[in-house]
């Protein structure tokens, strides 16, 4: 039998996979992935804030990220600047801010490489409870703002000609995207959290035909990862966070396999 800390990484990397698969899908399609970096950068600022204010670290990363993404969607309305720039201005700064203030908390002892890159081998049942109450809300959330985002991504002006708002959808998947970092940076840190959301969706894109089947292999290929990256860690003794982006790795590169194949037969 396996221990009780390994049950509950199984557990809640189950959980954040079910969560990244669908916004991942919504990363890839709408180009968000150097966003979704900015974000995961932000949470090292939201962490050092939380030690600091003595504050929850999962809402303070949520706020902070939030924050960043609604700075971002203004900035790009009132400055000529071009997205990537503003992205980089923001990652960097946040990332610096969040180093900057580390440097003036002497008094707490920080586990940089936990932060980093996880440790969800250290999650508790609270850690579980946010996680899943957590991922429930933003799958909800989601599902109500699916027809806008779906149409947005694929035609924006349509969409706005049909009265579906998507500037308000856009706003709330960036919020989205802040949560779900939010609830999974004890899981895989600051560094690997958008690997989580991209690898197991290119993996999908390769394999799928559609929305909804993409959707479906992106959660298949979360899992996947989680499970073949916690058990090579137990039987290796690798880091488990990067050991499950590594799984992710190796999923996507089979389903290139399938990509050649397909070629071929075109051929």
């Amino acid at each position: 039998m396996f221990d009780d800390f390994f049950i509950r990484a199984l557990v809640a990397g189950i959980g954040i996979a079910f969560v990244a698969g669908p916004l991942g899908c919504f990363v890839v399609w709408r180009r968000l992935s150097y966003f979704g970096d900015t974000l995961a950068h932000s949470a090292l600022l939201g962490v050092t804030i939380a030690y600091s204010l003595e504050f929850n670290i999962a809402v303070s990363i949520f706020l902070i990220s939030s924050a960043i993404a609604l700075i971002l969607i203004q900035l790009q309305k009132k400055t000529n600047l071009p997205s990537d720039a503003l992205l980089g201005l923001l990652a960097h700064s946040s990332l610096a801010i969040g180093l900057v203030v580390i440097g003036f908390l002497t008094f707490i002892r920080f586990d940089i490489m936990g932060l980093l890159f996880g440790d969800i081998l250290a999650v508790n049942k609270k850690d579980l409870l946010t996680i899943w109450v957590g991922g429930a809300l933003i799958l909800l959330v989601l599902r109500l703002i699916w027809k806008p985002l779906l149409a947005s991504t694929v035609n924006y002006e349509l969409a706005q000609a049909e009265g579906l708002n998507p500037d308000r959808a856009k706003a709330v998947f960036t919020v989205l995207l802040a949560a779900i970092i939010a609830i999974s940076i004890k899981l895989v840190g600051v560094l690997l959290i958008t690997g989580m959301l991209i690898i197991p969706t290119a993996m999908a894109r390769n394999l799928s035909d559609n929305p909804q089947k993409m959707v479906i292999f992106a959660i298949i290929g979360g899992l996947l990862s989680v499970f073949i990256g916690l058990f090579s860690s137990l039987e290796f003794n690798t880091p488990s966070g990067p050991s499950i982006i590594a799984a992710a790795l190796v999923l996507f590169i089979f389903s290139l396999l399938k990509v050649k194949q397909t070629i071929q037969l075109k051929n």
